[in-house]
């Protein structure tokens, strides 16, 4: 079955947000570490964004690639820029980070389809 994730990454929103109203605490302060974490300082956003790639591949998290690719195509990221990142996370994650490396490959084709920038 072919993964969706731009629908993915809806899908993940809804549940957090569903899941915010029974555990506010900890998904607030998520949300929280999430917005400070990746704002722009010394590191740009998209610099931020695409390390947050590179790691959400070598640790397989297919959520997490839906988000933070979609998150560095909007924080100005190219798909060059995106494609290195891949080819890091490959370096980094061994085998399993080239599968999800293909993951992330076929999220940035269809986040770009629908013009995410």
């Amino acid at each position: 079955m072919e993964k969706k994730y731009p629908e993915q990454l809806e899908r993940i929103k809804s549940l957090i947000g569903g899941m915010s109203k029974e555990l506010p605490g900890p998904v607030s302060g998520f949300s929280k570490l999430h917005k400070e974490a990746l704002a722009e300082g010394v590191l740009s956003t998209k610099m931020k964004e695409l390390i947050a790639l590179g790691i959400s591949i070598s640790a397989g998290c297919e959520g997490c690639i839906s988000f933070h690719v979609h998150d560095a195509l909007r924080a100005g990221a190219t798909r060059q820029e995106v494609m290195e990142t891949i080819g890091v996370a490959i370096l980094m994650g061994r085998g399993s980070s080239m599968i999800y490396s293909a993951e992330a490959l076929d999220a940035l084709d269809q986040f770009e389809v629908m013009g995410v920038q």
